[in-house]
């Protein structure tokens, strides 16, 4: 059986692509939307809604104003939300026309993060749908661990 591989946001993406996929949802280009997704297009892996906050300009923008964007973000399919168990939702961009499906490995120590490419083969989620009855199965994993510089 052979890996798939996700195809993911591996590049920028240029924050008047950004704002243009809002336009054509007919969302307002608010200056916090656009802060907000500035921050993300820099950065390769999921923020919390926090650290997003913290690399604010202050007084740019309320954490009430964050969650709004995010949850519209989400909506709209420009960002995925990844739970890594510790409670607190992460989001990264999602290139247009993509699903955002990867996964990733976390260190425990240093909350440090790696993006894994390699995937499940369809085959197993198939079969998992086939034996259960079920249909249109996905799934979400993220693995977790001691990273190099952890284990020095």
């Amino acid at each position: 059986m052979k890996n798939c591989v996700h195809k993911h946001h591996k590049k920028k993406q240029e924050l008047a692509s950004l704002t243009g996929r809002l336009r054509r949802e007919a969302r307002k280009i608010t200056s916090p939307r656009a802060a907000i997704l500035e921050i993300l297009r820099h950065h390769p892996h999921p923020l919390t809604i926090k650290e997003i906050f913290a690399e604010l300009p202050k007084g740019g923008c309320d954490l009430a104003t964050i969650y709004r964007a995010m949850q519209m973000l989400e909506k709209l399919g420009m960002v995925k939300r990844f739970d890594f168990g510790d409670g607190a939702a992460r989001f990264e961009l999602v290139g247009e026309g993509e699903d955002g499906h990867h996964h990733h490995l976390i260190c425990t120590r240093c909350a440090g993060v790696v993006e894994i490419d390699e995937c499940f083969p369809e085959e197993i989620e198939r079969r998992i749908a086939s034996v259960n009855g079920f249909a249109g199965v996905t799934h979400r994993l993220e693995f977790f661990g001691v990273c190099p510089g952890c284990q020095k």
